[in-house]
């Protein structure tokens, strides 16, 4: 994507001018008129606790005067008066890109695949607020929260409750860990889940801006583009992030530089701005892939959220951060032993295009870890090829054929969580029940004898040509029987992955499959809502459809 200078317009007439120049070219943007000046953190941290947020002005460090009239110009005009200019570091090229990005640097494909994305993630955050861990999450905060309120009209709304909202970075944290509770949102590559950390940010931050600063769902819909491509940016800066992660858990790291590029670019901010929420950012980034399977690895998810939240308002407060945090080893290189800021550019400073519009996503069929649904389906290829009924007590062996890694290899599963990240219980419950379902993985299921026993005779192994990337890997699934015979089925691409991408039809069946707690119209509402994402309409529109009734 290239970097944009755009030509300064000034004055009642150049506001004028420019709201003219964005109504032709990508329909209206807020252009908000004077900002707070307020310069006491306490006032800003009360209206945010509160669920109100203004914006701050931007003065220049040697005049004085106000720029963020100026830079909202930018901003808008961008799409006119254009060019190339050499990146200083990747830091500020990344920086202008979330500061000058409009709906018109979206192409129809990225705005057609990040709608079917944002569909999804209410679904899937409305299905997961139903867990345990969503709902412990909730009780933990609402006690230690004092905007949580049933009945609060302050605030943000938290997904999939019956009237319940919170402060804004309250709200991004629960709906973070609710998108992320079950393992049902979507995957992308090189691997990350994009859209946990970055849709409940902006979502919970529009809801709380108030009247002239009040952004559209348009305006979420570039914020929420930005997000996304932030975070594949950064995920170019490493070779091995092209792999299944095995160290860091990757919403964490590139999730919460998303989450505050996404509310960074809703809030308007100008370049610095922008530079010093990502230095902030990145000093609450990282997780480890040690608690993969647990009830801790949705949090990761959101914290994201909220942290990327907080920094973007810190950054507004002044707070700074390090103004090449993304070009050093000893800032976001810390995460990646192969940290390469000049591939990054080298591979993206001319891309025209946003990332998703050459690699689309994957979203889901099933609520666990994306390596699951090749397991899933080449069990289900396996079933459909025998010819009698499967009786567990002849069959001899199971093998399944999946590339190496330690944290989806778990023989005997011990919990809800560690089944959903399990070639075993993945591969022998398709086997066993012809289907995988959300109920599947609840303990009931999880431990019926039949299962148990087909589990004490399944072995995984990991062939050397099986790389472990989503984009190159396969499983196979084989039975052996005690009378000699074998059946095997495989799975090169299954059906959600960015190779073979969910129907449309198919997206709106899992949303509407996973919103059972809202009425039917509501449903509808909602899928209307996002298939347009309007200017004329705001986030509080899109929220209020969220509650369970």
């Amino acid at each position: 994507m290239q970097t944009i200078v755009a030509k300064q317009i000034s004055g009642l007439a150049g506001l004028k001018k420019a709201r003219s120049l964005r109504k032709l070219t990508t329909g209206s943007m807020r252009l908000p008129g004077a900002m707070s000046n307020a310069n006491q953190m306490e006032t800003t941290l009360t209206a945010f606790h509160e669920g109100q947020i203004v914006p701050r002005k931007e003065f220049s460090s040697t005049s004085g005067i106000d720029r963020s009239k100026d830079r909202r110009l930018n901003h808008t005009a961008a799409a006119v008066h254009q060019k190339v200019v050499p990146a200083k570091s990747v830091t500020t090229w990344i920086s202008d890109q979330i500061s000058n990005t409009s709906l018109s640097h979206l192409s129809d494909r990225t705005i057609h695949r990040s709608k079917r994305m944002l569909l999804d993630t209410l679904g899937v955050g409305i299905l997961g607020f139903q867990t345990d861990i969503a709902q412990n999450v909730m009780k933990t905060c609402v006690g230690l929260d004092q905007g949580s309120a049933k009945g609060n009209h302050k605030g943000s709304v938290i997904w999939g409750s019956r009237n319940m909202r919170a402060s804004p970075a309250t709200a991004a944290y629960i709906n973070g860990v609710s998108a992320h509770a079950m393992d049902f949102d979507d995957t992308w590559h090189p691997a990350t889940h994009p859209s946990g950390p970055t849709l409940p940010a902006i979502i919970a931050l529009a809801e709380s801006m108030q009247g002239d600063y009040r952004p559209s769902l348009e305006n979420i819909l570039v914020a929420y583009n930005v997000g996304i491509q932030v975070q594949g940016l950064l995920l170019r800066s490493s070779a091995s992030a092209k792999s299944i992660p095995c160290r860091f858990h990757p919403p964490a790291v590139v999730g919460v530089m998303g989450s505050a590029a996404a509310c960074a670019n809703l809030l308007g901010f100008g370049t610095e701005k922008c530079r010093n929420a990502l230095g902030i950012a990145a000093s609450f980034a990282g997780a480890p892939m040690a608690n993969a399977g647990t009830t801790t690895k949705p949090l990761h998810a959101g914290k994201a959220a909220r942290f990327g939240l907080e920094a973007a308002l810190l950054a507004d407060q002044g707070i700074e951060g390090n103004s090449k945090i993304l070009d050093m080893p000893s800032g976001f290189g810390a995460f990646y032993d192969d940290f390469n800021p000049e591939m990054l550019l080298k591979e993206n400073v001319n891309n025209p295009e946003f990332l998703l519009h050459d690699q689309d996503i994957a979203l889901k069929r099933f609520p666990a870890h994306l390596g699951m649904h090749w397991t899933i389906d080449a069990a289900l290829a396996v079933r459909s090829n025998l010819e009698d009924t499967l009786v567990v007590d002849n069959i001899k062996k199971v093998i399944v054929r999946a590339p190496k890694s330690k944290y989806i290899n778990r023989p005997l599963p011990s919990s809800t969580h560690e089944a959903r990240h399990s070639f075993q219980f993945n591969a022998c419950t398709a086997l066993l029940d012809g289907e995988v379902t959300p109920k599947s993985y609840e303990n009931a299921q999880r431990t019926r004898r039949e299962l148990v026993k087909l589990l004490e005779k399944t072995e995984v192994q990991t062939p050397e040509d099986n790389k472990p990337s989503f984009n190159e890997m396969y499983v196979e699934v084989h039975i052996h029987m005690l009378d000699g015979s074998e059946v095997r089925g495989r799975c090169d691409t299954p059906y959600g992955h960015w190779r073979n991408p969910l129907s449309d039809a198919d997206v709106v069946n899992k949303f509407s499959a996973n919103t059972t707690t809202l009425a039917q119209q509501r449903r509808q509402e909602i899928v209307d809502k996002v298939k347009v994402m309007s200017a004329s309409h705001n986030a509080s529109d899109l929220a209020r459809l969220l509650y369970a009734y």
